[in-house]
C-alpha cells in the first residue's frame, strides 16, 4: 500500500479521491484550509485519514505534510475563472505561490511523484476542436495563466531536481459533493440545486456554449493511473482528462430539468468575462499512455449526480424533523 497526500482533500474532487483510496486500503493524509471545501465531504472516513487544516502558503506545514509521502495528488486551488478576474492577486497567491511551496517541500521530502490538477482553460478560446496537448496555450483569464504556470513549474522541477510529475488538464469535472452555494460553483451543481428549490437558473450567454463535462469518477481514475504510469511518462508531461464529447449549456439545463420535472425556461444573462466558447478534449494521449478510459459519460454521470443531491436534500429534511 502507498502513502498519499491529497491537497484540497475537503473539496469534491479531493474528497472523492480520499474515499476511493481509503476503500483500497492506502494510507491517506490530507490538507485543506477549508476556504471552499467542507469536512462534511469526509464523513465516514474522517477517522481513517490524517487530516491537517492548513493552506498551501504554510511553508513549515507543507514540509511536515510531505514527510513520508509516496504520491501527492495536488487538487487544491481557488478554482474559478470569475474569481480570478475579480481578485487576481488572491488567486495568484493560492495557485502559484502555494504550488511552489508544495513542490519545494515535495522535493526536499523525496516524494516519488506529484499528480497535478491542471486545467483545460490553458487552451483559451482557440477554434480548433478537440483540444490537443501539443497546441500552444492561449489563456484568457488570470486563473488559466496560474494553472498553466504551475504546469511549467512541475516540468521545471523534473528537469532541475528529478521530481516526477504529471499534469492532468481537467475538462469541467462534475459530480456528488460539488459545492453549489457559491457564485463560483460549477454549473451542474448550481442548476441542480436551484431547480430542486424551485428557482430558475441563469445561463450566461445564449446557451450554445459547450463543454466536455466529465464525471468525477473519471478524474479519480486518471489520478490513480497517473501514479502508476512508467517513470518515462512522469516527466512533467500534460494529459487531457475529459470524455471526448461536449454538451451545450442548453442541453445541460434541459437534461437536469427533465430529471427533476422542472418546467420553467432558463433566464439568459450576459456572457462572463474570461469564459471560453467551446471546449472539447482529445483524450488519445491519456488513453494510450495512461490507460485512461472514461468510466461514466455525461448522461450516466448526471443521473448519479442529481440522485445524490436529491438524497442529500432528503437527509437534511429528515434531520430537521
Amino acid at each position: 500500500m502507498a502513502r498519499y497526500l491529497i491537497t484540497g482533500i475537503a473539496g469534491f474532487i479531493g474528497s472523492t479521491l480520499a474515499h476511493t483510496l481509503v476503500e483500497q486500503g492506502h494510507d491517506v493524509r490530507g490538507i485543506d484550509n477549508l476556504s471552499t471545501g467542507s469536512l462534511d465531504n469526509l464523513a465516514g472516513i474522517r477517522d481513517k485519514i490524517d487530516f491537517q487544516q492548513m493552506g498551501l502558503q504554510d511553508v513549515a506545514g507543507m514540509k511536515s505534510a510531505c514527510e513520508g509521502i509516496d504520491f501527492i495528488l495536488h487538487q487544491a486551488a481557488l478554482a474559478s475563472v470569475p474569481r480570478s478576474v475579480k481578485d487576481p492577486l488572491t488567486s495568484h497567491q493560492s495557485n502559484i505561490d502555494g504550488t511552489l511551496n508544495l513542490l519545494l517541500a515535495a522535493r526536499d521530502a523525496k516524494v516519488r511523484r506529484i499528480v497535478y490538477a491542471a486545467s483545460s482553460s490553458a487552451y483559451g478560446d482557440q477554434p480548433m476542436q478537440p483540444k490537443q496537448e501539443d497546441m500552444s496555450p492561449l489563456p484568457l483569464s488570470p486563473y488559466a495563466v496560474q494553472k498553466l504556470a504551475c504546469e511549467y513549474y512541475i516540468q521545471a522541477f523534473y528537469r532541475t531536481y528529478g521530481l516526477e510529475g504529471i499534469c492532468l488538464r481537467y475538462f469541467n469535472i462534475f459530480g456528488p459533493r460539488q459545492a453549489a452555494d457559491s457564485p463560483y460553483s460549477g454549473v451542474i451543481a448550481k442548476f441542480t440545486t436551484m431547480m430542486m428549490a424551485g428557482e430558475t437558473p441563469t445561463i450566461f450567454g445564449d446557451g450554445l456554449t459547450s463543454r466536455d463535462f466529465n464525471f468525477v469518477d473519471n478524474a479519480v481514475s486518471a489520478n490513480l493511473l497517473a501514479c502508476l504510469a512508467p517513470s518515462s511518462v512522469a516527466t512533467g508531461r500534460v494529459f487531457n482528462i475529459g470524455t471526448g464529447r461536449s454538451h451545450t449549456l442548453n442541453e445541460v439545463y434541459a437534461t437536469i430539468a427533465e430529471q427533476l420535472g422542472f418546467t420553467a425556461a432558463p433566464f439568459y444573462g450576459p456572457t462572463r468575462a474570461g469564459d471560453i466558447r467551446h471546449s472539447l478534449a482529445d483524450i488519445h494521449r491519456a488513453s494510450k499512455e495512461l490507460g485512461y478510459h472514461p468510466k461514466a459519460h455525461f448522461h450516466e454521470g448526471l443521473q448519479k449526480t442529481v440522485a445524490w443531491y436529491l438524497a442529500e436534500k432528503e437527509k437534511k429534511a429528515a434531520s430537521t424533523l
